[in-house]
């Protein structure tokens, strides 16, 4: 039997974090926003309802949301439906002013 050669330890690459200017900071803001509006429109839609025989109970129900807010911000990263540029445009006029 061969052993199984040990893994040199990982060592973390060395990650430089760049401050993120005003306009990152908003549009990050109007992205959650946008996300934050999605979810609540696709728990209006129903899509966190229990489907089949097998669906529901309390787990499904304290989860639901959880998968509801991923699909949401997946929507805003493949390009949303606008609302967030129309709020970063509002919050850059509102902090110009």
């Amino acid at each position: 039997m061969t052993p199984i050669p040990a893994m040199p330890a990982a060592v973390p690459p060395q990650v430089r974090t760049l401050p993120l200017t005003s306009d990152a900071k908003l549009m990050a803001a109007a992205q959650k926003l946008e996300a934050t509006f999605l979810s609540e429109m696709l728990k209006s839609a129903g899509f966190d309802a229990a489907r089949g025989a097998f669906g529901g109970g309390e787990g499904e129900d304290s989860f639901a949301s959880f998968l509801r807010d991923a699909q949401a911000e997946n929507l805003v990263s493949a390009g949303g439906i606008g609302l967030a540029e129309s709020l970063f445009d509002a919050m850059k006029a509102r902090a110009n002013a």
